[in-house]
């Protein structure tokens, strides 16, 4: 998620890609119990909506072959309507990575898991921005393989750390415009709900590539790698 020699192979091979894809929900839907989102779910909830004890349910997601989510049902109830229809309104508002099927996008269905849990006093839950190995490097004004244009956006706190610290390791593409391809979790962190926060920041995300002058002319993809790192420490 070639290398032609001219503007005008790479005109044509950039068609036939696009051509190769089909959209399609005549075939029958995917079925998966790891999602891989776009826009992972976020839902907003209280201590009040827990009703004084930690929470869980599973979520039934179909999702079109564009990728938007269709339809939601709850398979496993957290014991609260309301927190039910709160959680099945996040999934509604999020994306999933379309699958492909011999070059067709095909209907998805998938289960997610939500752990909600109480959350202690407000002072102990402090954000974690990205502060990758090689954003990191690059801020020190280190030679790195690539630059991320802007530091890319991270929507995690230390409440979903579950009280360990936790690092992911990951690698990407790109194409020749630095638009950020195809990130994959290469070691993940052990909550999927971590790692899949990390692919949709990266995802989001375009690079600097130094080119050398005798390669300008050709558009190469190529496949980078970075790391992540959670301490625990970062919110004494």
């Amino acid at each position: 998620m070639c290398l032609p020699f001219s503007t005008v192979y790479s005109a044509q091979s950039k068609a036939t890609k696009q051509l190769a894809v089909q959209k399609s929900a005549a075939l029958p839907a995917h079925l998966t119990t790891r999602i891989q989102w776009t826009k992972f779910p976020s839902p907003n909830y209280k201590n009040e909506d827990l009703k004084e004890q930690n929470r869980s349910a599973i979520i039934r997601i179909y999702a079109d072959e564009t990728g938007n989510i269709s339809n939601a049902s709850v398979q496993e109830s957290t014991g609260l309507t309301h927190l039910d229809n709160l959680l099945v309104q996040a999934v509604r508002e999020a994306h999933v990575k379309p699958h492909i099927e011999n070059d067709t996008a095909t209907p998805l269905i998938g289960y997610q898991t939500f752990n909600l849990k109480l959350s202690q006093d407000d002072a102990e839950i402090c954000p974690y921005p990205f502060e990758s190995k090689n954003w990191q490097a690059q801020q020190q004004n280190r030679k790195t393989p690539f630059t991320y244009r802007t530091q890319p956006q991270l929507d995690i706190d230390s409440d979903l750390l579950n009280g360990h610290n936790r690092a992911v390791k990951f690698n990407f593409k790109v194409n020749k415009h630095g638009d950020v391809k195809k990130v994959k979790v290469t070691q993940g962190s052990g909550i999927y709900a971590l790692d899949q926060k990390i692919v949709q920041a990266v995802s989001n995300s375009q690079i600097n590539v130094k080119r050398t002058a005798s390669t300008l002319w050709m558009y190469k993809k190529s496949s980078f790698k970075d790391e992540i790192k959670f301490d625990l420490t970062h919110c004494e």
